[in-house]
Order: structure tokens, then C-alpha cells, then sequence
């Protein structure tokens, strides 16, 4: 495994793993899952070398913490743990966001016993509250850092401006936002500013929530209870126009002898250093192959075919459906 840094000083493996996938009675569900896989599959990753382990409050809710928290007890030295938190809650239900400083102080105590650490290695504030000041929730997160329970912060889906002043409060040392093939917007401006102030970039779903791997082709390739159903990227109207891409990856796979999978992860390494994408995973199958593409090295005719077949806003249908696209970018 090849590593890499976030902001100036945290390193993490060059591929990270996305754990959202992997609890079975979830309320993010993509495919079924097994607690035993999963833990497979994290033990099996840090055998690789991957290092770097992504979770969240809001993934079961709560159950993919301690599914994580479960899985490096005795492992716990070397592995860089990052979860998220921003959201209330009413006893299991979801019912809006929440940036308060005082929600930022819950949530990390939550998390550390769910998780069963005494630090957090890095702390994203998952969605922006737009009825909280940026400054007051990362000057709480900050607090944090002083007392020792997390050691960097970071933001999920924050807009240009809320990301200069965040960085202006406190370092910030990773942002996390949607960038694959199929999503480029953070092109246009987001990745500058991130390195402006060296933020690292954290794109999640970098297979296009496994579309860009070429396993699916139709609404009929997903189970009933499968969120992706609700994604307007997968609809009926949407999916032939975006299949065009995926044609475009396996094409360019298929002279390497690779994955499509491995090729949507290599270009986005060839995007930069301070990229790491976290591939969501919940079979040790699916993780061999992800970690395997650090390895994978695209020629600069390949780039440029993939660029072609893929502009920024090339993509048919928004990324989120009109609710979840009014909590990002903010």
C-alpha cells in the first residue's frame, strides 16, 4: 500500500475504506451485509496496509460505530479512525441538522464509547448547519482537539465560503465531498481553496455508489431496499446516458488488464497527492480490489480519454434528489 498526506501532517494509506455499507439493518443500505464479513473485511484491510477507516454517526444510526469500534479492539495502533457527526436525532429518526456547539460536544463522547477509543483521529463536521455560524462549530471542534479526544478536523460537503472561514477558525485538514468520474463539480472551485489552506480531499462515493464498477445496468440489478433506488443518477430516464461512461472506464480497463473499479479509483489519485478516496466496501472482495488500484498507474492518453468521456457536468441527473441537494455545498 502507497500512503499519502491530509493537511500537513496526517498520513493515511492511499486508499481508505468506506465502512457505510457494511451494517445489514441499516438506514443506508446497499446490498445485503454480514457483521462477520464486515469485520473480514476491516481485518483483512489492515493486513493490506490500508490504514485509514471512514464511519459516521448517522450510518445505522450509531450501529456502524460500533461495528467499526468492534473490529480494531486489539488493533488499534496504526489505524487512522474518522467519523462524523451533525445531525439530531429523535431517539433512532433523523430530523434535521445540528452544528451547535453543544451537539459537537455529545456526539464525540457518543462516538468514543461507541467506538470503544479514547481519540478520534479525525472529526468531520458531516453536514454544514446553516443556522449555526461556521466559526462557532469549528470553534467547538476545536476545543476538542485541545482537550485531546480528536486530533485533526474536518468538514463533508462545505460550500467555498464556509470553507474559508472554518480554515480561518481552526486548521482544517480534510474536507469530504462527493468526486468521482461521475461528479466533478468540486473542480471548479472547492479544490483550490483546499489547497490554498492545505486541506486534504476526501471524495466519497468514488464509484459513483458502485456504479462506475459496470456491475449494474439496470433498476433490476438492485434490491427492493436498496438506497441507490432513490439516487436520480440510477432512474430509468437517467441510467442508459450514464452507462456511456462506464463504457468508457472498461474500455481503458480492459488495456490494463484491471477492474473498472481500479481505473475510476486510479484517476482519481491522478488528481493530485492530497486526494484519498474511501471507496465504500463491505466484502473483502470488493476492498482487495479498491486497494488494489493504488497500484494501478494511468498513462496520460488514458487520462485524457477518461476527461473526454467525462466532463465536469457531463453526467445525466443531479447527484442527490432536491432534499438532499439543498444540504450540500453550503
Amino acid at each position: 500500500m502507497k500512503y499519502r498526506t491530509l493537511g500537513p501532517a496526517l498520513e493515511v494509506s492511499a486508499i481508505g475504506i468506506g465502512c457505510m455499507p457494511m451494517i445489514r439493518d441499516g438506514n443506508i443500505t446497499y446490498g445485503v451485509a454480514t457483521e462477520d464479513e464486515s469485520t473480514r473485511t476491516i481485518h483483512e484491510a489492515l493486513d493490506l496496509g490500508v490504514t485509514f477507516l471512514d464511519t459516521a454517526q448517522i450510518y445505522g444510526p450509531f450501529q456502524n460505530e460500533e461495528l467499526v469500534g468492534q473490529a480494531i479492539r486489539g488493533r488499534r495502533d496504526g489505524v487512522v479512525l474518522a467519523t462524523k457527526f451533525g445531525f439530531k436525532f429523535d431517539g433512532l429518526e433523523i430530523v434535521g441538522v445540528d452544528g451547535s456547539p453543544a451537539n459537537a460536544r455529545a456526539s464525540v463522547e457518543g462516538s468514543l464509547q461507541r467506538l470503544g477509543v479514547e481519540t478520534i483521529d479525525l472529526f468531520y463536521q458531516h453536514r454544514v448547519d446553516p443556522n449555526v455560524p461556521i466559526e462557532e462549530t469549528v470553534g467547538a471542534m476545536g476545543e476538542l482537539v485541545a482537550e485531546g479526544k480528536v486530533r485533526f478536523l474536518g468538514l463533508s460537503e462545505a460550500g467555498p465560503d464556509t470553507l474559508r472561514r472554518a480554515a480561518a477558525t481552526h486548521p482544517i485538514t480534510a474536507l469530504q465531498s462527493e468526486y468521482s468520474l461521475w461528479e466533478r463539480d468540486v473542480e471548479d472551485e472547492i479544490l483550490g481553496i483546499c489547497r490554498e489552506h492545505d486541506i486534504g480531499f476526501v471524495p466519497y462515493s468514488p464509484l459513483g455508489r458502485g456504479f462506475l464498477a459496470g456491475g449494474i445496468t439496470s433498476l433490476d440489478d438492485l434490491a427492493p431496499d436498496d438506497w441507490r433506488r432513490n439516487d436520480p443518477r440510477y432512474s430509468a430516464e437517467n441510467m442508459p446516458a450514464n452507462l456511456a461512461i462506464v463504457a468508457a472506464v472498461k474500455a481503458v480497463a480492459d488495456r490494463h488488464g484491471v477492474s473498472n473499479a481500479q481505473i475510476a479509483l486510479a484517476w482519481l489519485l491522478a488528481q493530485g497527492d492530497d486526494i484519498v478516496p474511501i471507496p465504500g466496501v463491505k466484502r473483502r472482495e470488493t476492498m482487495r480490489d479498491s486497494a488494489g488500484s493504488a497500484e494501478v498507474q494511468l498513462t496520460t492518453a488514458d487520462l485524457a480519454e477518461l476527461d473526454e468521456a467525462a466532463p465536469r457536468g457531463g453526467t445525466a441527473g443531479p447527484r442527490y434528489t432536491e432534499r438532499g441537494m439543498k444540504m450540500v455545498r453550503l
